[in-house]
């Protein structure tokens, strides 16, 4: 039987008042043996429970509890999860994680195809590793939303793409959850000659079909770094092929917003940027649910920026059309202090940031609003190419910090250097090359700071308020 261990109850929770101890064991729930956190968190919610613990003894005791029905036990396990990690069985022709180069810390080549982070991290899974009795258990506990990696509808293509004769079972695997209305994302990873053109359509015209519960499908280019020996050739897009994808996903929008009033389909940035098409207004996005693909940061970033500079010349203008006297004994809440802040601090400030290729026109819009309020800060944005990984790879999120250093060796910085968050691993100050941000720092020997948003934050950060 599966046991898990305690490592921590929870100061005045159901279960320290038990009396169950940090060190001790848990071995049953209600008479069922718990598999993981999902089975854990769904039995615990009960308003009376029955625990079996193990002492480190070995000895067992049965405790009962009765709380809150939604109550938190207060027990906090040795692992998160109360399981291994599932890893990917799947070879897929398009797999970045083949195409890192050796050397790197361990938990890069880690390829992970779980359902559960599906539900808790918001990871995309293939679903070819997963049972039906998962499929049920999915639908019993209502996990939603379940971010699905499609890329297919074709069942041999899909088979072929990822090398896995289970693959090609996927829409089966999504009729189960539609029918049991589990909220859905999806994505597909498109490769030129491979799921392009009509296989794209196929697959669109087969997915629009699960809306609404299908929520969202993102449509991204899959990414080609520079150490592809020994995988399948792929070929890079163009702008005739960005070109008819935006088409062929705006054609879709519209047959299903007609029907739903969601626009369903979305191509990631990259296509835009490729066929030099404008950026679609926010309300195309339907919330930004596939940001973390890549879909909508761009409208995000031009949207937030202007709202915070909007708000701060809204303010100056206020000030203006008020007399002296007035402004006098005016009484400033914090926000307006904040935006006589960022109108008066730092004369003749500079600062600097940087971007991958991609976003290089980006800057333009960034200055553009600056210059709306504070013409006398510069403010320097330098795209930088991506060697780390090679010149294919253009987004920012995977630019390393040696590629940052080099990048801006010479470069003038001014008094501070704004890093995206996005190059930084989720809980610590490392880049995807291991190396740490103080490191960077004192190679370029200036203050670093982390831009986690791209509103007012980022407006602050500029400005050094």
């Amino acid at each position: 039987m599966k046991k898990h261990l305690i490592v921590k109850v929870i100061e005045d929770s159901p279960a320290f008042l038990a009396g169950i101890k940090k060190g001790e064991t848990l071995v049953s729930l209600n008479g069922r043996e718990i598999t993981d956190i999902f089975d854990y968190d769904f039995i615990a919610e009960d308003d009376h429970v029955s625990l079996v613990v193990e002492d480190e003894a070995g000895a067992e005791r049965e405790l009962q509890i009765d709380k809150e029905e939604g109550e938190d036990l207060g027990l906090v396990f040795e692992e998160s999860l109360m399981d291994n990690y599932r890893s990917c069985y799947n070879k897929c022709i398009f797999c970045f994680i083949d195409q890192n180069p050796k050397g790197m810390r361990e938990t890069i080549y880690f390829k992970d195809d779980d359902s559960r982070l599906s539900f808790l991290q918001g990871n995309y899974i293939t679903m070819t590793n997963m049972k039906d009795s998962e499929i049920d258990r999915i639908i019993e506990y209502k996990l939603a939303p379940i971010n699905i990696s499609v890329h297919t509808t074709n069942p041999e293509l899909r088979c072929s793409m990822l090398h896995n004769r289970f693959a090609g079972r996927i829409l089966e695997h999504m009729d189960k959850l539609y029918a049991a209305e589990i909220p859905m994302n999806a994505q597909i990873v498109l490769c030129k000659g491979v799921n392009d053109g009509e296989e794209l359509l196929r697959s669109l015209r087969d997915l629009k079909k699960y809306a609404p519960i299908l929520g969202s499908v993102s449509v991204v280019p899959v990414g080609l770094t520079k150490y592809r020996d020994g995988l399948c050739h792929l070929d890079e897009f163009d702008k005739d092929d960005a070109e008819d994808v935006i088409d062929m996903i705006e054609d879709v929008q519209k047959e299903v917003y007609e029907k739903y009033g969601i626009h369903f389909a979305h191509a990631s940035d990259e296509w835009y940027i490729m066929s030099g098409r404008e950026i679609p207004p926010e309300d195309n996005y339907d919330g930004y649910e596939q940001l973390e693909n890549g879909v909508g940061m761009t409208r995000m970033l031009y949207n937030e920026f202007a709202a915070a500079v909007d708000e701060v010349e809204n303010y100056r203008t206020s000030m203006e059309s008020k007399g002296k006297l007035s402004r006098l004994f005016h009484h400033k809440t914090e926000e307006e202090k904040l935006y006589e802040a960022l109108l008066k601090d730092n004369p003749g400030r500079k600062a600097s940031t940087i971007c991958g290729l991609l976003s290089k026109d980006n800057k333009d819009v960034i200055l553009e609003e600056i210059k709306r309020i504070r013409p006398d800060v510069e403010f320097m944005v330098y795209p930088i190419e991506n060697q780390f990984f090679g010149p294919k790879i253009t987004v920012t999120g995977l630019l390393t910090g040696s590629d940052i250093v080099s990048g801006l060796k010479g470069k003038e910085l001014g008094e501070a250097l704004l890093i995206p968050s996005s190059c930084l691993k989720a809980d610590e100050e490392i880049f995807l090359d291991d190396m740490t941000l103080t490191e960077l720092k004192n190679a370029l020997q200036v203050e670093t700071v982390i831009v986690k948003s791209y509103g007012m934050e980022y407006l602050r950060d500029i400005l050094g308020v």
